[in-house]
C-alpha cells in the first residue's frame, strides 16, 4: 500500500513549515531576541502561525494516511488533504498578513469540519 496523497500533502505541507519558521528567526534576528515575544506584536503573530501549524499538522497527517491506507475513495483523500492544507495556508495568511479575523475563522471552521468528518469515516468504516 502506498500513501501517494498522503505523501504529497505531507511534503506540501513540510515546504510550508519552512517559511513560517524561517519569519521567526529573521524577526528574532531584527529585535535581537533569542526567547520570547519581545512584546513585538508581529514576532507574537509569526509564532502563533507557525505554532497552531506545528499544532494541527501532525494529526491532519495521521488521520489522512489512516484514511488513505484503510482504502477511502481518492476523491474523499484529496477533499480532506486539500482542506487541510488550504486551512493552514488560510490561517497562516490570517495571521501573518490580514488585519481582521475572517482568514482564520474560515480556516479553523473548515478544519474542524474536515477533522470531524475524518474522524467519523474512520470510526463508521470500523464498525461492527
Amino acid at each position: 500500500m502506498s500513501f501517494h496523497i498522503t505523501s504529497l500533502i505531507a511534503g506540501l505541507m513540510a515546504l510550508m513549515m519552512v517559511p513560517l519558521s524561517f519569519q521567526i528567526s529573521l524577526r528574532r534576528a531584527k529585535l535581537k531576541t533569542t526567547f520570547g515575544d519581545a512584546e513585538d506584536e508581529m514576532l507574537r503573530r509569526r509564532i502563533r502561525a507557525h505554532g497552531n501549524f506545528v499544532e494541527y499538522v501532525p494529526t491532519a497527517l495521521i488521520v489522512l494516511g489512516l484514511i488513505e491506507w484503510n482504502s477511502a475513495p481518492p476523491i474523499f483523500v484529496w477533499s480532506l488533504g486539500h482542506a487541510f492544507l488550504g486551512t493552514r495556508i488560510l490561517h497562516a495568511y490570517g495571521m501573518l498578513y490580514a488585519s481582521g479575523h475572517i482568514f482564520r475563522a474560515i480556516a479553523i471552521t473548515v478544519q474542524h469540519v474536515a477533522f470531524l468528518v475524518a474522524g467519523a469515516w474512520l470510526l463508521f468504516a470500523f464498525s461492527p
